[in-house]
């Protein structure tokens, strides 16, 4: 009774009125800004690397962005695009680049107003995101929002994105391919969280540092290995893609066909739950990037949507429909894995369960710090040490906690994170592009300066 009443609720929370809240502030911010995701996103990629780290700040912009993908690039990468296209088609695919391609806007806002109106706590480390600038930029007045999305955001990392969902996922796919006992595989994981986050942030963008690069990269080198075994179907792939992107994906096999409107709210909202833009929480990470340029940081958070879902998610997509596996009962993590075990007979499976585990292990580490903040704004800095002892245990719960309500309630609580974000966005629009044109100015006076420079040095 009370799962039912959950999952309608959650279906309330997650219908389209979230989706088109979400796209359509991604559409107004890309109309504001000039379509700053095409014409700034080359400028953009440089930063990752070549930010100054100059500024306020806990960790710099790489250490942040990668800490921003930890918690984004996890199983919603693996077994939300295959949920996507199960449900909706090829298509589906199409319409999660449309969500990226306007959450890029989105999720540049979000990083932008992050570092504008973040603050020092009492311990001396940086505190920032929806929270901070919807009380700093909105006024005492919208306060309330400001908590309600700080205790969304604890909700959700104690309840499902951050602890049970990825922990259950990590030991059921070990379970299956490598036959290791869930308790063990939870007394190890506990062991491992437990040591990486009761050394805060510095340890956990260290972790993030280091996995989510070497990460991502094996798992796309391992997609284009697929990619090229399956290179007859491709072009057939990426053909299905556009054309079911508006038209009806017709009944085949054990697919029972979708319609355009499927296709587009599968699409959306499996686009947005995968890079997060809009929901709120990559700006808490954003705002502890060593930078004294706002529109800076919105750059390289920017990037963390078209990692995501214009590289990860495509590459998982193509990968599941050119194997035509799609078409028949398989769903989920399993459909992905199949896709994976038909092209490497021999190591697919391991190598599909090696990436999930290691994208569910780093988006905990991610989501860990995001509620530590949101209950920093809540209860102050005492509140750090129990919280972090509390998320520990709740992972150590994992293996003998299975209880569908939990998960549930998550993704409620999730989305309604959105909702506070999204008010404050939208209200604090003009700040963003006042923020933009700032940087835009420096960056043009900066390299008219190099360039004066330059012709005096060659005059002598």
């Amino acid at each position: 009774m009370l799962l039912e009443i959950l999952n309608q609720i959650d279906s309330m929370v997650w219908g389209p009125w979230l989706l088109i809240l979400l796209l359509g502030t991604g559409i107004l911010f890309t109309l504001r800004l000039g379509f700053i995701q095409i014409a700034k996103l080359p400028l953009a990629l440089r930063l990752i690397f070549s930010a100054r780290n100059r500024g306020d700040g806990d960790i710099d912009s790489f250490k942040a962005l990668c800490t921003a993908l930890a918690a984004t690039v996890g199983t919603g990468n693996i077994v939300g695009v295959a949920t996507a296209i199960k449900a909706g088609g090829p298509g589906a695919l199409f319409w999660m680049w449309m969500a990226a391609f306007f959450g890029m806007a989105t999720k540049y806002a979000e990083g932008c107003l992050a570092v504008r109106y973040r603050e020092v706590d009492s311990n001396g480390e940086i505190s920032g995101g929806p929270m901070y600038y919807i009380e700093k930029g909105l006024g005492e007045k919208w306060k309330p929002l400001a908590i309600l999305f700080a205790v969304f955001g604890v909700l959700t990392a104690c309840l499902g994105s951050g602890t049970y969902t990825q922990a259950n996922a990590i030991m059921s796919s070990l379970e299956v391919s490598f036959g290791i006992a869930p308790l063990m595989t939870d007394v190890v994981l506990t062991i491992l969280v437990g040591i990486i986050i009761l050394g805060g942030l510095q340890s956990i963008a260290k972790a993030a540092e280091k996995i989510v690069p070497a990460m991502a990269v094996v798992y796309i080198v391992a997609v284009i290995s697929l990619l090229i075994i399956n290179r007859e179907q491709l072009p057939m792939a990426i053909e299905l893609v556009f054309v079911n992107a508006f038209t009806p994906t017709a009944a085949m096999g054990g697919f029972l066909g979708a319609s355009v409107m499927k296709g587009i709210q599968s699409g959306i909202a499996r686009g947005i739950f995968s890079n997060e833009s809009g929901l709120g929480s990559a700006p808490i990470v954003a705002a502890a990037a060593k930078t004294k340029w706002p529109a800076e940081q919105g750059l390289i958070s920017m990037t963390g949507t078209f990692i995501d879902t214009i590289i990860i998610c495509t590459m998982t997509g193509l990968a599941v429909i050119s194997s035509g596996l799609w078409t028949t009962e398989l769903n989920g993590a399993v459909l992905t894995n199949g896709a994976f075990s038909q092209a490497f007979p021999l190591f697919g499976d391991y190598l599909i369960t090696i990436a999930l585990v290691l994208f569910a292990f780093t988006t905990i580490l991610g989501w860990s710090y995001y509620g530590e903040r949101c209950a920093v704004y809540l209860f102050g800095t005492k509140v750090i040490k129990p919280y972090r002892l509390v998320f520990i245990a709740i992972i150590a719960t994992a293996a003998f906690l299975k209880l569908e309500e939990i998960w549930a309630l998550a993704d409620i609580v999730n989305g309604l994170m959105a909702f506070p974000n999204l008010v404050a966005l939208l209200l604090l629009s003009g700040t963003v592009v006042s923020e933009s044109k700032r940087y835009m100015n420096y960056l043009k006076e900066r390299s008219r300066r190099l360039s004066s420079y330059k012709n005096i040095n060659n005059k002598i």
